[in-house]
């Protein structure tokens, strides 16, 4: 049977990822559907000290690896959003905008997004002073007030992280103390640089180029502040999160709050269904426990599995090992020799990618006088050396700064292929960067008919600018959804930058957080999204 798995994991978080590395080491066939960027919420931590056995690594990093050892032993992965379910019988199916998938068993790990606290203003300003995420957006507001709304463990650290670049910090606590261990909350208690207001909540916020205004209550009190300001500042929520459980309303039972009730299993209401992770009914959400849900749920899906395989007879085809293709992830180690670019490990990526591009590619270099310019000369000049199919061509080192530093990704005569990188194309670009490249050579990353369908639908000329920072998480999904649509399309461009660069677009914008999506010069998104919201976008 065609697209017949096993276990089918919706959800690409460290609870999915790890049942599908338990699952393909048992030998199962399964696949992990996502509908925007594996590595789920963790990804955007910057540092994650209290993972067993692990001193120091970051959110991304901890997720990738947990995903190459799920694909070394056969687990397969696609980015598609599960949009509807039949349970009934012993096959399941899985509805998605990629077609359906079929299955005997199913594990439910969508985990849970940002919550938005609602008080006035929130909405109008989010990407405009209202922000959701430290590492993408604290340098925004480098020498800034800075006010955190929330009381809980995201609080409390982020709010020591964003010390490194706001003037203060004041975080409003709407309970009478922080709801996380005492050895986290300590550290914001006692910085010198930030100050706790306890059972406070904010009410209001406004301001035209940013906010600059604000006003919170006292609970307790009832005493109200107004904040007034004649520079603008930034107000960060980090107020837990809403389980994401759209999709199985009325399929699995939920509680009230809307988190999944499972059993100790992990099974749900429904045969053959188990969740794990952040959208179950727990007492502690952490990136341990959400690993250790998915062992757990992956173990009794093998049970399960086993079952239904005595039952019918049928059996889902053996899963292959294999590494990583298109799926780059740029190791972030050191490397041997402290005068090179590039690590082994990532030298040995991009051979892989290399050896698979179809067609040669010219990068035109649009330079200046600033040092980021001959970074980029640097970077690209290395990046060209590892393949015979790239090669470099400066085109004007007196360029236009609201245009360079550039590299203009071209075809080899020259022709542009829609794709350009305003900057340097490294740290959590480099990936995107390089998978722009495969996508503008050819084959590309694959798409279904339907999505091809509506990218050749595009007939009008489409500009996106794409506005980033090298430390954002969330940025490259939207890079990469940008860039295919541009390399499959003549009459679209993606163009990048990195807006720490680019001061006027920053401005001009009125940019205050990342990812944001500029389309022909005149509407403005913010906030990640994958090649099917997008589309959505150019309609």
């Amino acid at each position: 049977m065609e697209n017949l798995y096993d276990v089918i994991i919706v959800g690409g978080g460290p609870a999915g990822l790890t049942a599908a590395l338990y699952l393909a080491r048992a030998k199962y066939r399964v696949l992990v559907l996502e509908k925007e960027a594996f590595g789920g919420q963790i990804s955007i931590t910057h540092e994650v000290v209290n993972y067993p056995g692990i001193a120091k690594t970051s959110g991304k990093a901890l997720t990738d690896t947990i995903r190459q050892q799920a694909e070394s032993f056969g687990a397969e992965f696609v980015l598609a959003e599960a949009t509807g379910f039949d349970l009934a019988g012993d096959i399941k199916t899985v509805h998605t905008g990629k077609g359906d998938y079929r299955c005997f068993g199913i594990l439910l790990a969508t985990g849970a997004h940002p919550r938005t606290v609602g008080f006035k203003g929130e909405e109008e300003h989010k990407g405009r002073g209202v922000a959701y995420c430290a590492t993408c957006d604290g340098e925004f507001f480098t020498g800034k007030e800075i006010f955190v709304v929330g009381g809980g463990y995201a609080a409390a650290e982020e709010s020591v992280f964003l010390t490194k670049f706001a003037r203060h910090v004041t975080i409003l606590v709407r309970k009478d103390d922080f709801s996380c261990a005492a050895s986290v909350s300590d550290q914001a208690k006692n910085h010198e640089k930030i100050t706790v207001l306890y059972n406070t909540v904010m009410e209001e916020v406004s301001g035209e180029n940013g906010l600059t205004y604000a006003r919170y209550k006292n609970t307790a009190t009832g005493e109200v502040t107004e904040v007034k300001s004649a520079e603008s500042f930034g107000v960060f929520v980090f107020a837990g999160y809403a389980p994401a459980t759209e999709s199985v309303k009325g399929i699995v039972e939920l509680n009230e709050q809307g988190y999944i009730v499972t059993d100790a299993s992990q099974k749900t209401s429904a045969e053959g269904v188990y969740a794990a992770g952040d959208v179950c009914i727990k007492p502690l959400r952490q990136v341990v426990t959400a690993t250790s849900d998915g062992a757990l749920a992956a173990t009794e899906l093998e049970k399960y599995v086993a079952a239904v395989h005595r039952k019918t007879g049928l059996r889902a085809s053996a899963p292959a090992p294999k590494q990583s293709k298109t799926n780059v992830t740029v190791n972030t180690h050191e490397p041997a020799d402290t005068d090179e670019l590039f690590t082994r490990e990532m030298r040995q990526q991009l051979d892989t990618v290399f050896s698979r591009i179809e067609r040669p590619l010219l990068l035109k270099l649009y330079l200046d006088n600033r040092p980021v310019s001959a970074e980029l000369q640097n970077f690209i000049t290395a990046l060209t050396a590892l393949s015979d199919k790239l090669a470099i061509n400066v085109v004007d080192r007196q360029a236009d700064a609201a245009f360079a530093p550039c590299v203009e990704v071209c075809q080899a005569d020259g022709t542009t292929t829609g794709l350009a990188f305003h900057g340097v194309p490294s740290g959590h670009e480099f990936t995107s960067f390089v998978l722009g490249l495969y996508n503008a050579a050819g084959p590309g990353q694959a798409l279904d008919e339907a999505t091809r369908e509506q990218i050749a639908a595009i007939t009008n000329n489409t500009d996106m600018k794409i506005l980033v920072t090298l430390s954002c998480t969330m940025c490259p999904d939207l890079v990469v959804g940008a860039q295919r649509i541009a390399a499959a399309n003549p009459n679209v461009t993606a163009h990048v930058y990195d807006i720490r660069h680019f001061e006027n677009l920053k401005n001009q914008y009125n940019v205050m957080s990342v990812p944001c999506m500029v389309l022909n010069n005149q509407s403005v998104f913010f906030g990640k999204k994958n090649i099917g919201q997008i589309l959505s976008l150019l309609k």
